[in-house]
């Protein structure tokens, strides 16, 4: 069991660990399985995190062909549809240099754009193909090994998870554009716990000790992509609080406590929900992205062909190709507009709120009327 613990308001909380470092795991323990042919019981790998996992190993088989064996998720006090399922890997010796993956049963398969992964290729997240490409190299880079003459030119990973069919329907995956099963993700290696309760309270408390220094004009994201965006923007650091999906919660705090401006900077994909009155943006909570973006397409004149096609995409960006495409007048800068009167009478009108937004793939989209003049208030330079 890995036992790294943390207080969060008043409880402690045990850590778990990703599928992708489950999967990365299994990964190098059949690869040394395959190269010594001999069974390996546990395991070491690194994590992007900085923590190294000693993890032990389920379903041991290795031949002159191949090998495989599983690693069972531990999701520690945070609550996870994985949480104590088995991730497999197969190690296969091929003719092709570098690492293929390849998406065995339970394992999902990227069928439309807009993902962090094309089309056609395995859910696997690029920091888990990272990890585990890491371990291969350091595996093969070894003393025992790197001398080798009988390596093989590249190898074949096979990740399968073989409830992951089933826990798929309970995730947002096939809305997304991933059909066959689950993805393997995780961007440290390990899943930090968070209750709810105790998420809100650390959200809350990062936005009263700024109150407490004295800041009146802020800035609101949703998570690390609007973080990222805001620092790409120039703007200040140290204003600027993650709401995470608690958009409501977040405005409801922050009218309580009595700041002046907020500048709301969100994805697409987040922000689209809070445009149809969503202020919880979880999955989970509620969807409608793609009915509120074809319902302001067809306010601003787009044809019913047009109004279809953006229902029926998988994701933003998918239906953000299809609107700029169109050339519809002005659309995300209206859209802008129609989040800031949500998120502005959610605070009964005492905060000045402008609101920025942006997707991953293609960057700044359109902002509110005002919002120019407070980002360059909001400018570190």
């Amino acid at each position: 069991m890995f036992n790294k613990t943390v207080e969060k308001n008043g409880k402690i909380m045990r850590y778990g660990y990703t599928t992708g470092s489950c999967a990365t795991a299994a990964t190098k323990a059949a690869l040394l399985m395959f190269l010594n042919q001999q069974k390996w019981d546990t395991v070491k790998i690194n994590t992007p995190k900085g923590w190294p996992l000693d993890l032990v190993l389920h379903d041991q088989t290795f031949s002159e062909y191949e090998a495989s064996c599983s690693v069972v998720k531990d999701a520690g006090d945070d609550p996870d549809v994985t949480n104590g399922i088995k991730i497999f890997a197969k190690v296969i010796p091929s003719d092709q240099a570098g690492i293929t993956f390849i998406a065995g049963i339970g394992v999902g398969t990227v069928t439309s754009v807009g993902l962090s992964i094309p089309p056609g290729e395995p859910a696997i997240n690029p920091t888990p193909r990272e990890m585990i490409a890491q371990e291969i190299r350091a595996v093969l880079d070894s003393d025992a090994i790197k001398h080798r003459p009988d390596l093989p030119k590249g190898w074949q990973v096979e990740l399968s998870i073989p409830q992951g069919v089933e826990l798929a329907k309970r995730t947002f995956n096939p809305k997304l554009g991933i059909e066959g099963g689950l993805s393997i993700i995780g961007t440290t290696g390990i899943v930090e716990p968070m209750s709810e309760e105790a998420w809100k309270a650390s959200l809350k408390l990062e936005l009263s000790v700024l109150h407490a220094k004295g800041f009146n004009e802020i800035i609101f994201v949703p998570g690390n992509y609007g973080k990222d965006f805001s620092e790409e923007l120039g703007l200040n650091e140290t204003v600027l609080v993650k709401t995470s999906n608690f958009i409501g919660f977040m405005l409801d705090e922050a009218e309580r406590m009595g700041f002046d401006k907020i500048l709301l900077i969100g994805h697409l994909g987040k922000l689209v929900k809070v445009a149809g009155g969503i202020f919880n943006t979880h999955s989970s909570v509620a969807d409608g992205r793609m009915e509120i973006l074809t319902a302001h397409a067809g306010i601003l004149g787009a044809s019913r062909e047009i109004m279809a096609k953006i229902m029926a995409a998988k994701t933003t960006d998918e239906a953000t190709d299809i609107i700029l495409a169109e050339n519809l007048p002005d659309y995300f800068n209206q859209l802008a507009e129609v989040v800031k009167k949500k998120v502005t009478d959610r605070v009964y009108g005492t905060i000045d709120i402008e609101v920025v937004l942006f997707s991953k793939i293609h960057g700044f989209l359109g902002q509110s009327k005002d919002a120019e003049e407070l980002r360059k208030r909001l400018c570190t330079h």
